[in-house]
């Protein structure tokens, strides 16, 4: 005899929101992809050296734009991966795309364990959120440091972003702000920022496991 599984509203729209997210990522990829396939094509076929030099430098750009975005796409399926990897994948691919230029070095202190493919994601949402923040409020043009310290103990995990910039504590919050908070509490994670003189701390503890 079959039994028939009950799906309730909330769950559909649940599972709807997750394939519009995917498609929306999808499509965002296949626009980088031709953004860059016009750009190199144009810089192939000028004959002039400076706008030749100036197209190739957007498409690296561009290319480390798409990079980060791949890097913050949902995943497919939820499996275990090395949380570690992961934000040394994504830090890095930051760097490139937007720190570098603006002299801000960004370190990452990692160490290696496993898990949950989507509550990493998340985390990689918020760290994500919380680097833009320190290059956009702390430095003012000047430079600095960004680090990133993951430090998973038995049963929570501690993640600590500091900067030696300068930001007003009482910058409003803004749109991206608020998705920090709720991917925090999606993930039962409580944060902590601090201002000060001698630069931003943001602590986010969440559990090791859902």
């Amino acid at each position: 005899m079959a039994h028939a599984i009950e799906i309730s509203p909330s769950d559909g729209a649940f599972t709807e929101a997750r394939l519009l997210l995917r498609e929306y990522s999808h499509r965002i990829n296949n626009e980088f992809a031709s953004a860059i396939g016009v750009i190199s094509i144009a810089a192939s076929r000028s004959s002039n050296e400076q706008t030749k030099a100036v197209l190739t430098a957007v498409e690296t750009q561009l290319q480390s734009y798409a990079h980060v975005h791949h890097v913050l796409q949902m995943p497919e399926h939820s499996t275990k991966i090395d949380a570690g990897a992961y934000l040394r994948q994504l830090c890095r691919a930051m760097s490139r795309s937007s720190l570098d230029a603006k002299g801000i070095e960004l370190l990452f202190v990692e160490r290696s364990f496993q898990m949950d493919s989507e509550r990493c994601w998340r985390l990689g949402l918020i760290v994500s959120e919380l680097i833009t923040n320190s290059a956009r409020h702390a430095f003012h043009g000047t430079g600095g440091t960004i680090r990133v310290e993951l430090m998973p103990a038995a049963s929570f995990v501690e993640c600590r972003v500091t900067d030696n910039g300068v930001a007003a504590p009482n910058i409003r919050p803004g749109h991206g702000s608020r998705i920090m908070r709720a991917l925090a509490s999606s993930l039962g994670a409580t944060i902590d920022q601090q201002f000060g003189a001698n630069g931003t701390a943001t602590v986010l503890i969440l559990p090791s496991a859902a």
